[in-house]
Protein backbone atom coordinates (compact mmCIF):
# COMPACT_ATOMS: atom_id res chain seq x y z
CA UNK A 1 0.00 0.00 0.00
CA UNK A 2 2.73 2.30 0.95
CA UNK A 3 4.94 1.24 -2.47
CA UNK A 4 1.45 2.15 -4.27
CA UNK A 5 1.28 5.82 -2.99
CA UNK A 6 5.32 6.25 -3.33
CA UNK A 7 4.13 5.39 -7.04
CA UNK A 8 1.40 7.54 -7.46
CA UNK A 9 2.80 10.76 -5.91
CA UNK A 10 6.02 10.03 -8.45
CA UNK A 11 3.67 9.82 -11.10
CA UNK A 12 2.13 12.82 -10.19
CA UNK A 13 5.40 14.55 -9.95
CA UNK A 14 6.69 13.49 -13.38
CA UNK A 15 3.17 14.10 -14.85
CA UNK A 16 3.98 17.55 -13.56
CA UNK A 17 7.34 18.18 -15.31
CA UNK A 18 6.44 16.78 -18.37
CA UNK A 19 3.25 19.42 -18.31
CA UNK A 20 5.11 22.07 -17.13
CA UNK A 21 7.62 21.52 -20.37
CA UNK A 22 5.05 21.29 -22.97
CA UNK A 23 3.38 24.49 -21.14
CA UNK A 24 6.87 26.38 -21.68
CA UNK A 25 7.24 25.22 -24.95
CA UNK A 26 4.01 26.42 -26.18
CA UNK A 27 4.53 29.79 -24.67
CA UNK A 28 7.76 30.08 -26.29
CA UNK A 29 6.08 29.09 -29.94
CA UNK A 30 3.03 31.22 -29.48
CA UNK A 31 4.68 34.01 -27.21
CA UNK A 32 2.33 34.23 -24.32
CA UNK A 33 2.68 36.38 -21.50
CA UNK A 34 4.25 35.37 -18.53
CA UNK A 35 1.37 35.82 -16.35
CA UNK A 36 -0.49 33.32 -18.30
CA UNK A 37 2.16 30.90 -18.47
CA UNK A 38 2.56 30.97 -14.58
CA UNK A 39 -1.61 30.95 -14.22
CA UNK A 40 -1.08 27.91 -16.23
CA UNK A 41 1.02 25.99 -14.59
CA UNK A 42 -0.27 26.38 -11.48
CA UNK A 43 -3.63 25.16 -12.64
CA UNK A 44 -2.30 22.20 -14.34
CA UNK A 45 -0.17 21.42 -10.79
CA UNK A 46 -3.38 21.54 -8.58
CA UNK A 47 -5.21 19.17 -10.98
CA UNK A 48 -2.53 16.93 -11.31
CA UNK A 49 -2.14 16.61 -7.26
CA UNK A 50 -5.90 16.88 -6.36
CA UNK A 51 -6.02 13.61 -8.94
CA UNK A 52 -3.33 12.21 -7.50
CA UNK A 53 -5.14 13.03 -3.81
CA UNK A 54 -7.74 11.31 -5.03
CA UNK A 55 -6.14 7.90 -6.43
CA UNK A 56 -4.01 7.76 -2.86
CA UNK A 57 -7.50 8.02 -1.24
CA UNK A 58 -9.11 5.47 -2.75
CA UNK A 59 -5.42 3.18 -2.58
CA UNK A 60 -6.22 3.93 1.36
CA UNK A 61 -9.60 2.24 0.43
CA UNK A 62 -12.02 5.50 0.65
CA UNK A 63 -15.33 4.56 -0.90
CA UNK A 64 -15.89 6.90 -4.45
CA UNK A 65 -19.56 7.53 -3.10
CA UNK A 66 -18.12 9.79 -0.17
CA UNK A 67 -15.80 11.68 -2.08
CA UNK A 68 -18.27 11.93 -5.18
CA UNK A 69 -21.04 13.09 -1.82
CA UNK A 70 -18.22 15.60 -0.12
CA UNK A 71 -17.46 16.93 -3.95
CA UNK A 72 -20.86 17.36 -4.98
CA UNK A 73 -21.12 19.42 -1.44
CA UNK A 74 -17.95 21.34 -1.66
CA UNK A 75 -19.36 22.52 -4.83
CA UNK A 76 -22.73 23.13 -3.85
CA UNK A 77 -21.15 25.81 -1.43
CA UNK A 78 -18.48 26.83 -3.73
CA UNK A 79 -21.37 27.92 -6.37
CA UNK A 80 -23.33 30.17 -4.09
CA UNK A 81 -20.16 31.83 -2.45
CA UNK A 82 -19.22 32.37 -6.48
CA UNK A 83 -23.13 34.03 -6.87
CA UNK A 84 -22.43 36.17 -3.81
CA UNK A 85 -18.80 37.55 -5.24
CA UNK A 86 -19.88 37.98 -8.91
CA UNK A 87 -17.84 41.49 -8.83
CA UNK A 88 -14.72 39.41 -7.94
CA UNK A 89 -15.41 36.46 -10.63
CA UNK A 90 -15.95 39.59 -13.04
CA UNK A 91 -12.80 41.37 -11.77
CA UNK A 92 -11.09 38.00 -12.36
CA UNK A 93 -12.27 37.36 -15.61
CA UNK A 94 -11.28 40.63 -17.30
CA UNK A 95 -8.09 39.71 -15.44
CA UNK A 96 -7.58 37.11 -18.42
CA UNK A 97 -8.85 39.51 -20.84
CA UNK A 98 -6.42 41.90 -20.09
CA UNK A 99 -3.46 39.13 -20.77
CA UNK A 100 -4.98 38.06 -23.93
CA UNK A 101 -6.27 40.83 -25.34
CA UNK A 102 -3.72 42.85 -24.32
CA UNK A 103 -5.19 46.34 -24.39
CA UNK A 104 -1.68 47.32 -22.34
CA UNK A 105 1.12 46.20 -20.70
CA UNK A 106 3.45 46.54 -18.11
CA UNK A 107 4.81 49.82 -17.90
CA UNK A 108 2.57 51.15 -20.35
CA UNK A 109 1.36 54.68 -19.42
CA UNK A 110 -2.51 54.81 -19.84
CA UNK A 111 -5.65 57.43 -19.11
CA UNK A 112 -9.17 56.29 -18.63
CA UNK A 113 -11.42 57.94 -19.55
CA UNK A 114 -14.96 58.78 -17.78
CA UNK A 115 -16.41 60.49 -20.89
CA UNK A 116 -14.58 61.88 -24.00
CA UNK A 117 -14.40 65.46 -22.32
CA UNK A 118 -13.18 65.23 -18.59
CA UNK A 119 -9.46 64.04 -18.24
CA UNK A 120 -9.63 60.32 -16.99
CA UNK A 121 -7.12 58.55 -14.31
CA UNK A 122 -3.49 58.35 -15.74
CA UNK A 123 -0.20 56.75 -14.98
CA UNK A 124 2.54 54.15 -15.60
CA UNK A 125 0.97 50.68 -15.27
CA UNK A 126 3.20 48.65 -12.58
CA UNK A 127 0.93 45.61 -11.96
CA UNK A 128 -1.38 43.43 -12.90
CA UNK A 129 -2.89 40.90 -10.53
CA UNK A 130 -6.09 39.25 -10.36
CA UNK A 131 -8.50 41.41 -9.36
CA UNK A 132 -6.36 45.29 -9.80
CA UNK A 133 -4.19 46.87 -12.43
CA UNK A 134 -2.28 49.43 -10.48
CA UNK A 135 -0.94 52.55 -11.78
CA UNK A 136 1.47 54.91 -10.54
CA UNK A 137 0.12 58.32 -10.83
CA UNK A 138 2.49 60.62 -12.71
CA UNK A 139 2.58 64.74 -13.58
CA UNK A 140 0.38 67.13 -11.88
CA UNK A 141 1.82 66.64 -7.97
CA UNK A 142 0.88 62.94 -8.12
CA UNK A 143 4.47 61.75 -7.78
CA UNK A 144 4.57 58.89 -6.03
CA UNK A 145 1.01 57.70 -5.76
CA UNK A 146 -0.46 54.82 -7.13
CA UNK A 147 -4.19 54.30 -7.67
CA UNK A 148 -5.50 50.58 -8.09
CA UNK A 149 -8.22 50.13 -10.84
CA UNK A 150 -10.72 47.23 -10.79
CA UNK A 151 -9.67 45.33 -13.88
CA UNK A 152 -13.48 45.35 -15.05
CA UNK A 153 -13.05 49.29 -15.02
CA UNK A 154 -10.83 48.21 -18.33
CA UNK A 155 -13.85 47.34 -20.08
CA UNK A 156 -16.19 49.88 -19.32
CA UNK A 157 -14.54 53.03 -19.93
CA UNK A 158 -12.51 54.08 -23.05
CA UNK A 159 -8.18 53.91 -22.30
CA UNK A 160 -5.90 55.39 -23.91
CA UNK A 161 -2.05 53.68 -24.30
CA UNK A 162 1.27 55.65 -24.85
CA UNK A 163 4.18 53.41 -25.07
CA UNK A 164 6.33 55.87 -24.78
CA UNK A 165 5.87 58.82 -22.16
CA UNK A 166 7.04 61.63 -24.69
CA UNK A 167 4.18 61.08 -27.29
CA UNK A 168 1.60 61.58 -24.44
CA UNK A 169 -0.30 64.55 -24.65
CA UNK A 170 -1.11 66.35 -21.55
CA UNK A 171 1.87 65.72 -19.28
CA UNK A 172 2.19 62.30 -18.79
CA UNK A 173 5.51 62.14 -17.53
CA UNK A 174 7.46 59.37 -15.59
CA UNK A 175 10.80 57.56 -14.92
CA UNK A 176 10.30 55.46 -18.05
Amino acid sequence: MVLLVLATLLAAWLLKLVLRRLIRRFAAHYTLPPEMVMGARRITTFVIYFGALLVILRILGTSGTVLWTAFTGFAAVGAVAFFAAWSVLSNIFCTLLIFTTRPFRLHDYIEVLENGEKPGLKGRVIDVNLIYTTLQETGEGHEGTVLQLPNNLFFQRTVRRWRDPSTAPGGIQGDG
